[in-house]
Order: structure tokens, then sequence, then C-alpha cells
């Protein structure tokens, strides 16, 4: 089983690792697109006006772009550390100990909108870069992105189940047909349900930190489904999508 998540925008700053190999990362096939994104970015941080505009940054958020200057020569961690946020912060990996975490760091993969796909300990340095950035002169991200991620999500899919916790605009950089996708939707006493938003991360963090570090190897959405619920979730099943039920 595969667990697909989201990036974040928020990262962790710093790192313990040598600056970034895009040789090193996993999916070498997406080397090329990832070596000229980040020559994008490198290139639009000399122009800060251009690259606030490009990534929708304000004047208070420049130490974005400052990251993005440095993307050659800063420092590294594992993607699964750098990495902040909701989803990550409900998902605590670093928590997890023994045969958990050993099938917790092979299931997690994480797309991005600057590596295309990520393992979980593939290094990489701080970045802004979101699935809806608008690069200058250029096609958009899901344009340049689609034609080669689509074969290597497929090519995933061949031989385990993948669970896909994206976001639309995330999902849209590389669609893939059969993926187990989840919905969080909150119930009221009267059974009126309604979308959640704001804490809609941190329940899919809840439900990738359980299938991640599951002993059990599911094969269709109803296996996951058993997953989640024995892990103490309401879900309901159509087909291949969950919907996980919380309290209003």
């Amino acid at each position: 089983m595969i667990v697909l998540l989201p990036p974040s925008e928020t990262k962790r700053a710093g790192g313990d690792g040598p600056p970034l190999r895009l040789e090193s990362l996993s999916g070498p096939e997406l080397t090329p697109m990832r070596a000229a994104l980040v020559d994008d970015l490198v290139e639009l941080a000399e122009d800060r006006t251009a690259c606030r505009k490009a990534l929708g940054l304000s004047a208070s958020q420049d130490a974005e772009i400052d990251r993005n200057a440095e993307l050659r020569t800063a420092a590294t961690l594992p993607a699964i550390r750098r990495y902040t946020g909701v989803l990550y912060d409900a998902l605590d990996i670093e928590s997890l100990r023994g045969g958990a975490a050993a099938r917790a760091r092979e299931r997690l993969v994480i797309g991005s909108a600057l590596f295309g796909l990520l393992r979980a300990d593939d290094q990489i340095p701080a970045y802004r870069l979101s699935a809806t950035s608008k690069l200058p002169n250029g096609p958009t991200l899901a344009a340049r992105w689609r034609p080669l991620l689509e074969p290597v999500l497929a090519k995933l899919a061949e031989s385990q189940l993948v669970v896909d916790l994206r976001s639309g605009s995330y999902a849209s950089l590389g669609r893939l047909a059969g993926a187990v996708r989840v919905d969080v939707v909150a119930e009221d006493s009267g059974g009126a349900r309604k979308v959640v938003t704001h804490f809609n991360k941190a329940h899919k963090g809840r439900l990738a930190r359980t299938l991640a570090a599951s002993r059990g190897e599911p094969d269709d959405a109803a296996a996951v489904a058993t997953i989640a619920r024995r892990a103490g979730m309401r879900v309901e099943r159509n087909d291949n999508d969950l919907t996980v039920i919380v309290p209003a």
C-alpha cells in the first residue's frame, strides 16, 4: 500500500543533510523537470516583485524567496520531516517506533509541486512553490508535471493499492485512476453533514498514520475502511471513495 500525501506550505527550517542532490531522489525519471523548476525558482528569486506575484507572497514573506534563492546550497532534511503543519502534526511520524516506523517510511509518498513525488526519506531543502503557483513565461505546473507524473503514478499503482489523500490542486498535477480517495465530513446531532474544511487535514493526518503504521496490507477500499474502523474512525465506503465522518 502507498499512502499519497499532499505537501504543506509550511516547512521546517534548516537541516543536517548535504545540499540538494537531485540524482539521489527517488523517481529518477522526474530529475529533468525537477532540475528545470529549481533553475526557474533560483532565477525568479532575483526579482522579488515578480517572485511575490508568481508565488502569491507578500513583502513580509520575503524569507520564502530567500529559501528559493538557496535551493542548490541549503542543508536538507528527509521530506517527511521537512513538511510541517496540521496534517503532519497529526501524522506525527517521529513518534512511531520499530516496525511501525519502518512501514510508514516505506508507504508514505508526498506529492510536490517542485519535486513531483517524494519518498519519506528523500533529502530536500526548504522551498516555496505551490501547485497553484504561476511561474512566468511558461505553461502551468499541471501542464508541465502531468505527462511525467501520471505514468509514474500508474506504475506505482500496478503492484499496490494507493490511498490518495492529496488536495484537488495537487491531484491535478498527476491524476491516478483507481486510487482510494478520502473525504471528511462533519455530522451534527440531527444527521446533517457538511464538508470539513479547517480540520480536514488533521483527520487525514490521523488516517495516514493509521494506514502507514498498520500491519495489514489492504488491497481494496473495503480493507482500508476496515483498518480505519478498527482504529476508532467512522468510515463509509462508496466503491473506491471513502468518507470519514466526524462530529460537527
